[in-house]
């Protein structure tokens, strides 16, 4: 992808969630625009990292994200309507275990990290193991109506850190604007990642992104939805899968059981370690609300896509 298209191309970056930051650019609604994105740990972690630098992350430089943008004519009550068009992957990524952090934390205090290579069709997550490669932004949002700063991790109603898998090339996302101009900012790039991300991170990957903001007025949205192009997993289900579930009357402990057997079956058929089958959850399983209306359990399935065993 070259850079000399005459797109406008966001460099700087910030930390938190803020209306009162200065906006890197003016943009009206329509403009393809391209933001340059720093994977998740700010750039704390490279291709040569291991689990001590996990270990000493520096919290207030994790999930950058790039801008922020002033769409023209955006006022609260209006949506922005982001179409996601290109990405230019980096081609290495990291998956991490961050003590303290993830759908399994009690069971995994210990920091860990995996490397894995990709090209712009497939994730290399270990000899044997290969993804299909589905480029998104885990972050991308508005500035809130209250006072910042508010910190990127939770997703708010206004976006943020949904880790939404699906919105890869052609989705249309549509965030309820609550302050003039929106604000709209975007980061944490994954070149892979299961519905969930259970393990708190994703194939984290600096990127490039190009993509239009278009402005929806008076839009009667008080959450984010989005549209997508296609069937979200193309490819893989002609390997069928392996599903493992939870069951009780909370869904959270319900999905760390569903991942825990998991972890397990990994385990017992393809010989990974706790760690390794922990972390390909957080990549490649999805995980499904089955069953929400037969109290007092409720059901929450964790899908394996054999596909992705060579």
């Amino acid at each position: 992808m070259a850079h000399n298209h005459g797109f406008k191309t966001i460099h700087s970056h910030h930390f938190g969630w803020d209306n009162g930051l200065t906006p890197a650019l003016q943009a009206a609604p329509g403009e393809t625009l391209e933001f340059e994105i720093v994977d998740a740990s700010g750039g704390q972690l490279s291709a040569q990292s291991g689990p001590a630098e996990v270990a000493k992350l520096d919290f207030g430089r994790v999930n950058p994200v790039t801008g922020p943008v002033y769409l023209e004519g955006a006022e609260p009550g209006d949506a922005v309507v982001v179409e996601l068009l290109e990405f230019e992957e980096s081609g290495w990524g990291w998956t991490a275990i961050i003590p303290g952090f993830g759908l399994l934390a009690s069971d995994f205090p210990n920091p860990a990290l995996h490397i894995s290579t990709y090209s712009p069709q497939a994730v290399e997550f270990m000899p044997g193991i290969r993804l299909p490669t589905r480029p998104f932004p885990g972050t991308i949002g508005l500035a809130l109506a209250a006072p910042g700063p508010h910190s990127v991790v939770p997703p708010r109603e206004v976006g943020g850190n949904l880790d939404i898998r699906d919105l890869t090339r052609g989705a249309k996302l549509y965030l309820p604007v609550q302050v003039k101009g929106a604000l709209f900012s975007v980061g944490d790039t994954h070149a892979a990642q299961g519905d969930g991300e259970v393990c708190g991170t994703a194939i984290e990957t600096p990127m490039r992104l190009r993509l239009k903001l278009e402005l929806w007025k008076g839009a009667p949205l008080k959450r984010p939805e989005f549209d997508l192009p296609a069937s979200p997993t193309p490819g893989l289900e002609s390997g069928g899968y392996h599903a493992t579930t939870g069951i009780g009357p909370d869904l959270f402990p319900a999905a760390q059981d569903a991942v825990r057997s998991m972890i397990d079956y990994l385990g017992r058929e393809y010989r990974l370690s706790p760690e390794q089958a922990y972390m390909l959850c957080s990549v490649a399983v999805d995980l499904h609300i089955s069953e929400v209306v037969d109290a007092p359990n409720w059901v929450v399935s964790a899908y394996l896509p054999k596909g992705i065993f060579q």
